[in-house]
């Protein structure tokens, strides 16, 4: 039997756990387009109004992007025409692209032109092809940009590459901002929105009524400028909730409602990155009115301790105001209570005393929330399952490291 060999065995040791921290730090890494930005003070007043305008979180939540950006000089241009908040939001999601160009690509295009989708496009508030961005090689090497809208004329062209990070985020720095008749209309301010209005029309009609009868509509509204989110179940959802909603009272009714409204801003990366519990328009002294908050990846789910509901859909995006569809009436502990499932009764032991009530719920567990129990096993779960998934690379590569070195 050959003798052991410490030296050997604790180099393998010290190079697994230098690849495990490598290949961790590795999956944990991701864009921020403000740190890029804030390298570059020429790019300083760009990178201030993608924050602004709640577009820079948007930019870190995709993986596969392209910012062109703007100098100071020419961001005067644009700030000049004093659009509103929202409106200048629509331009500058012109400057993103939904896929990725790095240098070398944009004088590589086959047929030396490409037609490539904005944000301002992806997120259906521009019409038709409005919201494209052509991207063109010209002659001598030269790059042009140009909006559809814009009758074909390339307005701006590529200066240098400011960092690029394949096939995840490029950051490109064009001479001017892309003009757009349509990205540049006027956009209703907060307070101009038709909250009841918009619901009806994007299939949350029984959810907008009930706003109405309620009263809280009102509510909903004066709560829009200082910001808003809310949660519109669908009208199919609306429908098969019909027959416990009409066993509430009208105050239950009306908390029901302002239950599915947060007096905050959320857009859903920031949902994502502030899991927990929540306010609610219907959170006074007297009662919590509150769920929690997890998302799972792309998936956020909202616990009210009675149901889970997820987010499926969203209906607007408009900073101070955005609206979600969710795929369930969120019912507070405070109106609804779910009897706890009984468990199996343990076998007594043969000289046990009797109990004629010892099998009979609670008046607690009668009140308890059926799905706290379970809330807590799938969290194990997931854990369990996001570590597996996470960490199979991991652990087959470092396996096959230590069975070379060991050899």
């Amino acid at each position: 039997m050959a003798p052991p060999r410490p030296l050997t065995s604790t180099l393998a040791l010290s190079l697994s756990v230098i690849l495990l921290l490598l290949l961790l730090s590795s999956t944990s890494q991701a864009h921020n387009i403000t740190r890029i930005l804030a390298k570059h003070p020429e790019l300083s007043t760009f990178n201030h109004y993608l924050t602004v305008t709640h577009l820079a979180a948007e930019i870190n939540r995709r993986q596969t992007i392209t910012v062109l950006a703007i100098d100071n000089a020419a961001m005067s241009a644009i700030l000049a025409k004093h659009l509103s908040i929202p409106t200048l939001k629509n331009v500058l999601s012109l400057h993103v692209l939904v896929d990725y160009f790095g240098a070398k690509k944009l004088h590589q295009l086959t047929g030396g032109s490409t037609l490539t989708a904005s944000m301002f496009q992806s997120t259906g508030t521009a019409d038709g092809t409005t919201g494209y961005v052509n991207i063109t090689n010209l002659k001598g090497g030269k790059v042009g940009f140009g909006t559809e809208d814009n009758n074909g004329k390339l307005n701006s062209f590529y200066q240098k590459s400011v960092q690029e990070i394949p096939y995840n985020i490029s950051v490109l720095q064009i001479s001017q901002v892309l003009t757009s008749a349509e990205a540049e209309a006027p956009t209703a301010g907060p307070s101009d929105v038709n909250l009841t209005s918009i619901l009806a029309k994007q299939g949350c009609k029984a959810f907008s009524d009930m706003l109405i009868a309620t009263g809280a509509a009102a509510t909903f509204q004066t709560n829009v400028d200082g910001g808003l989110t809310v949660f519109c179940p669908t009208d199919a959802v609306i429908t098969a909730f019909a027959p416990k909603y009409k066993n509430l009272t009208t105050p239950q009714k009306l908390a029901l409602v302002l239950y599915h409204g947060i007096p905050v801003y959320q857009s859903l990366q920031m949902l994502k990155s502030s899991n927990g519990v929540i306010n609610t328009l219907a959170t006074d002294k007297a009662n919590k009115y509150d769920f929690t908050v997890q998302n799972d990846g792309e998936e956020v789910s909202l616990e009210t301790k009675v149901v889970t509901a997820k987010v499926t859909g969203t209906v607007l995006d408009q900073d101070p105001l955005v609206i979600y569809k969710v795929d369930k009436v969120l019912q507070p502990k405070e109106l609804f209570k779910v009897v706890k499932t009984k468990a199996a009764p343990a076998p007594k032991e043969a000289d046990a005393p009797s109990d004629d009530n010892a099998d009979a719920p609670s008046e607690d567990d009668a009140d308890a929330p059926s799905e706290d129990d379970s809330a807590d096993a799938k969290a194990d779960d997931n854990a369990v399952s996001g570590l597996m998934k996470g960490g199979r690379l991991v652990v087959v590569g470092l396996s096959l490291c230590v069975g070379v070195l060991l050899m």
